[in-house]
């Protein structure tokens, strides 16, 4: 089946009621944060009275220092209670992610290193460790082929450029390939 669309306007109409009702919420909210904020001030805090003589006035300021220090004093257990929290639940944050086991491992780089710059990362600057690595190779004896040996032996290059130079040179290369 296919449903109606609504039209712009009947939407516009729905939106705009919506935001008067949101708003009204909104103003109702603010008015009762500053009723209650004036009942706990009236409850919490009685109207302040000063007193006439210095010696009242010195006692005034005695019992607010104490009121004071025991407010801190609160302050200061909450901040702590509120820390061994927030670290509790970062370190369950950790075991979770520790069970879930979908740790990324960081990108390694590639690093160029001798062996013996290896050899003593392993084991340390103590040992010094030179590696040759082709002392233990094998020792292979080359067997001189007659075909290269031809090759090697085809004497001074200037005497043979003064015999093919000239007509008589390119008569003798063509006897000497047939």
């Amino acid at each position: 089946m296919s449903e109606k669309k609504m039209s712009s306007s009947r939407k516009h109409n729905l939106k705009s009621l919506m935001l008067q009702v949101a708003k009204g919420l909104l103003e109702a909210e603010e008015i009762e944060k500053v009723e209650a904020r004036k009942r706990y001030m009236e409850e919490n805090c009685p109207p302040l009275v000063l007193p006439g003589t210095m010696q009242e006035l010195q006692e005034l300021c005695r019992e607010l220092h104490k009121k004071i220090d025991v407010v801190d004093e609160e302050r200061y257990v909450l901040e702590n209670k509120v820390k061994l929290v927030v670290q509790e639940v970062e370190d369950l944050n950790i075991k979770v992610i520790d069970l879930k086991g979908k740790f990324k491992k960081p990108a390694l780089k590639k690093v160029r290193m001798s062996a013996d710059a290896m050899l003593q990362a392993l084991l340390g600057s103590k040992h010094k460790v030179t590696l040759d690595l082709r002392a233990n190779l094998k020792q292979v004896k080359k067997e001189v082929k007659e075909e290269d040996k031809e090759l090697r032996d085809v004497g001074d290059w200037r005497k043979n450029i003064e015999d093919k130079a000239g007509m008589g040179g390119r008569k003798k290369m063509f006897e000497a390939e047939a």
